[in-house]
């Protein structure tokens, strides 16, 4: 998966034009976009690695429920404003992962 998702950005890359300013990026910011793809590479792989070792059943959920520590993280590191909006959609969204363990 994250190899497809690799292609598919530089196939979009090539259809916009942009090469030139992906040279453009400083390579600190470089240095994060390939720990990002690392990072979604280690996390589909320890997925699948769940879902061998246990029921589907059991391990979606509390993949799904990894969303709690995205907010998380966007709300106390990167300071971002978490409105009405926002609030009702985590708590569908928590409240229907909750309702696949039952």
């Amino acid at each position: 998966r994250t190899g497809v998702v690799l292609v598919m950005a530089w196939v979009m890359v090539a259809v916009t034009g942009k090469f030139r300013e992906v040279r453009a990026v400083p390579r600190g910011e470089l240095g994060f976009v390939l720990a990002s793809g690392a990072a979604t590479c280690a996390s589909w792989l320890c997925y699948y690695r769940a879902l061998q070792d246990g029921p589907a059943s059991v391990v979606v959920p509390i993949d799904k429920l990894s969303v709690l520590v995205t907010v998380l993280f966007s709300a106390l590191v990167l300071r971002e404003a978490i409105g009405r909006r926002y609030l009702v959609g985590l708590v569908l969204l928590v409240g229907g992962t909750l309702a696949m363990l039952m």
